[in-house]
């Protein structure tokens, strides 16, 4: 790898940062190896004598798992090699069940942890350990603990935190798997991950079974508004307010909180998704999320012209990182374009006068440059996309975009109907009747797509 780039990540990453890479890396490289390491660039070198940062893969696997995605942009570049990934080695999964329980323990819980391993550990042990990774090795070298025997480690976090206990697998990949597994119902084999929950279906949700919305408020209604852009590439987005509008009044009704945030840069998306991520949901049946900018393939942007992909902004709701959303509906409305492609008619639409609806009215395009980006579903996500991959959607730069507009008008149908359609229903409406019109002689097809495993059904409530 290039050695410049190894030097700028290793002069951006804390000392703490770089203790938690070797942690995650001791089932690679020997423990002895590992010692007395002081700095990441130590660590690479490590990797490097063990043939791991032949290729970016390895590498941005550790960056994604610590959270570093401003450094996972230095990789950007060489990590698009599909030949090479598929036999690249990955982090064991085992390993980064024991990191997100780190992230997730307080300066309280590690002294309660060290206390009721007092006597299980010497003095020394428990003193030399200022973190909790530092008492997972201390737990592994004593034989306490190990990648097919998690049980002590279970039984000691049961003692004060029974939400720790709960810490979901992870495949090896470091993407989200079905969430609300405990540590006591996960089998390591290997390199693959089973689960009781593969028995035993007697628990399974019913296909009819609705998701429980019982309480005021229902959940929290984010929009993100992205109507100015500060570049030359990507032009002002007006009628988005009328988006924004439409989405606070029909969402507020259905009994959720709305808040709307105008006009971020990625970053400041990617920072206000995580501080959602932290946000205690038990009281809560449901997250909504609206994003309303410019787009391109698998990604939207901020108004600094920078990206910000799909997965970005589904990951942190999954359970592993959200546990109080664990099995509650998560609402994603994305309207941008996906692609520069326009979406065609069975029967070629040549240009045509505007009708009288059309006269006075202007309509735009949410696109920006065209690159692939794959999504990551888990259970209970719904993706609503303003129209197919690879192509552009449309906004009336006076009242509104297609979809959104549609959206809100078939989301208030529904909530005032007398019949319990569920959320699917609605969509296919939007889809049917977006489908049916003509924007700059073009046609525009919505893409919802989900993992819900009950049905949702959204009634007004205010």
């Amino acid at each position: 790898m290039d050695r410049l780039k190894l030097s700028r990540i290793d002069e951006e990453l804390e000392s703490s940062e770089v203790a938690a890479l070797c942690f995650l890396c001791c089932d690679v490289v020997s423990r002895k190896r590992l010692e007395r390491i002081g700095d990441a660039k130590q660590l690479f070198l490590r990797l490097e004598e063990k043939g791991l940062l032949d290729n970016p893969v390895f590498l941005s696997q550790l960056l994604h798992t610590i959270r570093r995605a401003d450094l996972l942009n230095l990789l950007e570049t060489d990590s698009r090699q599909p030949e090479e990934t598929d036999a690249s080695p990955v982090l064991s999964t085992y390993r980064v069940m024991l990191y997100r329980i780190y992230e997730d323990m307080t300066e309280e819980n590690l002294k309660n942890m060290k206390f009721l391993l007092n006597g299980k550990l010497g003095r020394r042990q428990i003193e030399a350990s200022d973190t909790a990774l530092d008492l997972f090795a201390e737990m592994e070298k004593a034989g306490l603990l190990s990648d097919t025997d998690v049980n002590e480690l279970l039984a000691t976090l049961r003692e004060f935190d029974q939400q720790l206990a709960l810490t979901p697998s992870v495949n090896n990949n470091s993407q989200p798997t079905q969430p609300t597994l405990s540590i006591s119902e996960t089998i390591y084999e290997g390199e693959s991950v089973h689960t009781d929950a593969e028995i035993s279906r007697e628990t399974s949700s019913l296909p009819n079974e609705d998701y429980a919305l019982t309480h005021i408020p229902r959940g929290l209604c984010v929009v993100i508004n992205n109507e100015s852009f500060r570049g030359l590439e990507l032009s002002n987005r007006g009628g988005t307010q009328e988006d924004a509008k439409a989405l606070r009044k029909v969402f507020y009704s259905l009994g959720f909180d709305v808040v709307i945030h105008d006009n971020l840069t990625a970053d400041d998306m990617r920072h206000k998704l995580k501080e959602l991520s932290r946000r205690n949901y038990s009281n809560e049946d449901a997250l909504v999320v609206c994003v309303l900018s410019h787009g391109e393939q698998g990604c939207v942007f901020g108004t600094d012209e920078k990206k910000v992909s799909l997965r970005e902004l589904t990951e942190p709701f999954t359970s592993k990182i959200a546990p109080t959303l664990t099995g509650k509906p998560k609402l994603f409305f994305i309207q941008a374009c996906q692609g520069s492609g326009y979406q065609g008619g069975t029967v070629p639409c040549p240009p045509r006068p505007r009708n009288e609806e059309e006269v006075g009215e202007t309509f735009e395009e949410d696109a920006g440059p065209v690159y692939g980006e794959t999504v990551p579903w888990d259970a209970d996500f719904l993706l609503g996309m303003a129209t197919v991959q690879e192509c552009k959607s449309f906004r009336n730069t006076s009242t509104g975009s297609i979809y959104i507009q549609e959206l809100c008008k078939q989301l208030t149908r529904s909530a005032e109907s007398s019949e319990r359609d569920n959320i699917l229903d609605v969509l296919t409406r939007v889809n049917r009747e977006v489908g049916r019109g003509v924007y700059l002689s073009r046609k525009q097809m919505p893409e919802p797509k989900y993992t819900l495993t009950k049905r949702l059904v959204l009634k007004f409530v205010r």
